[in-house]
C-alpha cells in the first residue's frame, strides 16, 4: 500500500503522520501571540430585564391598579372581574376548567360568580421603559421629527 490514509479527497489529513507531528500546527498558532480581546470597549453590562407582576383584565389587557377588590367591573371595558377567566385557577384542559376541586361546573366562565376559590391571575411582564430606550432619549414626537433625522444620518 502507498499510504495508511483511508480517503484521498483534500482536507483529510493533509500532513503526513511520518514526517510530521498531530496537533503541530495547532500549536504553532496556539504560540503565535496573545489573543486581542473580544469587545475592545470593555466588557459588555448584563441585559438584567425588570420584570413586573400585575393583574390584567382577561378581555382587555389593560393593567389593574393594585388596589382592585375584584368585586366590581374592569376600568375600561366593564366585564366583571371576579370570573373564572380572570381566575389563577381557570385552566380549560382540565375537568370543569378549574384546577381546584368545585362541587359543580360553572357554565358562563366570563360572568360574574361567588366561586370560593377565586384568586386573581397575576401575569410577569417586561417593564415598559428599558435601559436602552432610555440611553438612546426619547424617540421622534412627530413624523416629521422623524424625517429630518432620517436625513441628517445621510447628510452629504
Amino acid at each position: 500500500m502507498e499510504s495508511d490514509r483511508k480517503y484521498r479527497q483534500r482536507g483529510y489529513m493533509e500532513y503526513d503522520r511520518d514526517s510530521r507531528e498531530p496537533g503541530r500546527k495547532r500549536d504553532e498558532l496556539r504560540r503565535a501571540g496573545p489573543k486581542p480581546p473580544l469587545d475592545i470597549t470593555g466588557p459588555r453590562l448584563p441585559r438584567m430585564v425588570q420584570a413586573v407582576t400585575a393583574a390584567r383584565c382577561y378581555n382587555c389587557a389593560v393593567t389593574l391598579p393594585e388596589s382592585t377588590d375584584f368585586t366590581g367591573n374592569c376600568p375600561k371595558c366593564g366585564v366583571p372581574l371576579h370570573c373564572c377567566k380572570q381566575c389563577a385557577h381557570f385552566e380549560p384542559s382540565t375537568r370543569f376548567q378549574c384546577l381546584k376541586p368545585i362541587p359543580e361546573r360553572i357554565a358562563a366562565k366570563d360572568k360574574a360568580n361567588d366561586c370560593q376559590f377565586f384568586s386573581a391571575r397575576l401575569t410577569v411582564a417586561r417593564e415598559a421603559t428599558s435601559a436602552t430606550s432610555l440611553l438612546a432619549g426619547p424617540g421622534p414626537r412627530t413624523p416629521a421629527d422623524a424625517r429630518l433625522a432620517f436625513d441628517s444620518l445621510f447628510k452629504k
